[in-house]
C-alpha cells in the first residue's frame, strides 16, 4: 500500500514552508526621519502617508514591517535597505 503525498507530507512541515517572509527595518540614531521616508517611497513605492505611518513606526516602536513575500524578495528588499543604509533584516512571519 502506498500513500499519497497529501498523506505522507507532515502538517507542521506544510506550515514551515509556506510561511512567508518579512523584511524589519530598524530604529538607528543616524537616519533622518525624512530620509527614511524618502527610501519607503522611492523602493517600496509606498505613498506618502504609508511611507509616513512606517517611518514612525520605526522611530517611536524601534522596528517596522516594511515588506512580505517569499524568501528571495525579503533578501533583496534587505539588501536593498542595506544599500540605503537603514538596518534591516528578515524573518518568518508569525
Amino acid at each position: 500500500m502506498s500513500l499519497s503525498p497529501a498523506e505522507v507530507e507532515s502538517p507542521a512541515l506544510s506550515e514551515t514552508v509556506d510561511r512567508p517572509w518579512i523584511t524589519i527595518v530598524w530604529n538607528d540614531p543616524v537616519n533622518l526621519m525624512s530620509y527614511v521616508t524618502h527610501v519607503f517611497m522611492t523602493y517600496f513605492h509606498y505613498d506618502r502617508a504609508k511611507a509616513e505611518s512606517l517611518m514612525l513606526d520605526v522611530h517611536e516602536k524601534g522596528k517596522a514591517v516594511v515588506s512580505n513575500g517569499g524568501r528571495e524578495e525579503m533578501e533583496r528588499d534587505v539588501t536593498a535597505m542595506h544599500g540605503y543604509g537603514l538596518w534591516a533584516t528578515m524573518q518568518k512571519d508569525d
